[in-house]
């Protein structure tokens, strides 16, 4: 572990943001389709310290960014349960525009929708995907490449999407699910292989996010003691100045 040297109160702050983010990820380990965040403040922070120089503000890594990584296939044996192996998403279709997801635990709405658990459309090649009235859960069947049949018809295929620098164009939009800003448009998923009976397990690996907070705690305890003794210091020498 880097050596732990204080630096200025500023840094406060990005250890507070980093420790959020920390705990939020352990928060969602249990989470199907959950990519972890990241922010190496603490390890830009540490380095600076070790070279025993005051770094500018501007040179600590301080923006928050997403692990898209592979998670770990969890079977459930669910017809509605489905993970992808590869790079891309499903789409969901809100009032607000669509949003891109991993999550793909999907279930069936009374006008017969292939929806999210958030009762939000998923959306299918050529539009919402629609299972018969008469076809019961068991009988979709989902082949690799997102084409569904339900008792044997097809109703059509998943609508699965990717982004040539997803890191740069996806953005946190709740519920498990990303948004790419305007004029950021997704391209067709190239090799996404959908595995249905299984959910996508979230990629968060609880012994190094714990890892990475004893850091940040360390740090931010150093920071602390740091501006302490540096404000004791300072009412000593104004006491003087004062003739206290």
């Amino acid at each position: 572990m880097p050596e732990i040297t204080a630096q200025v109160g500023p840094s406060l702050q990005g250890l507070t943001r980093e420790f959020e983010v920390i705990a939020n990820n352990l928060a969602n380990v249990s989470t199907s389709g959950y990519k972890r965040k990241f922010n190496d403040f603490s390890k830009s922070l540490a380095a600076f310290g070790a070279k025993a120089a005051k770094p500018n503000q501007n040179d600590l890594h301080l923006r928050t960014s997403h692990d898209f990584s592979q998670g770990s296939f969890i079977e459930t044996g669910r017809s509605l349960d489905m993970a992808l192996c590869g790079n891309g998403f499903f789409v969901i279709e809100t009032p607000q525009g669509p949003l891109y997801t991993r999550n793909g635990a999907f279930r069936i709405d009374p006008n017969g929708h292939l929806v999210d658990l958030a009762g939000r459309t998923v959306a299918g090649d050529s539009g919402p995907l629609t299972v018969p009235s008469a076809v019961d859960p068991s009988q979709i069947a989902v082949a690799a490449d997102g084409s569904i049949s339900a008792a044997g018809v097809s109703i059509g295929k998943f609508k699965l999407v990717d982004f040539q620098d997803q890191q740069d164009k996806l953005v946190s939009a709740g519920l498990n699910c990303f948004q790419s800003p305007p004029g950021t448009d997704p391209i067709p998923a190239g090799n996404l292989v959908v595995k249905q009976g299984f959910q996508e397990g979230s990629n968060v690996q609880m012994v190094e996010e714990l890892v990475d907070m004893i850091m940040v705690s360390r740090l931010y305890e150093a920071n602390m003691k740091f501006i302490t003794k540096n404000s004791e210091a300072s009412k000593s020498l104004m006491d003087v100045a004062m003739g206290g």
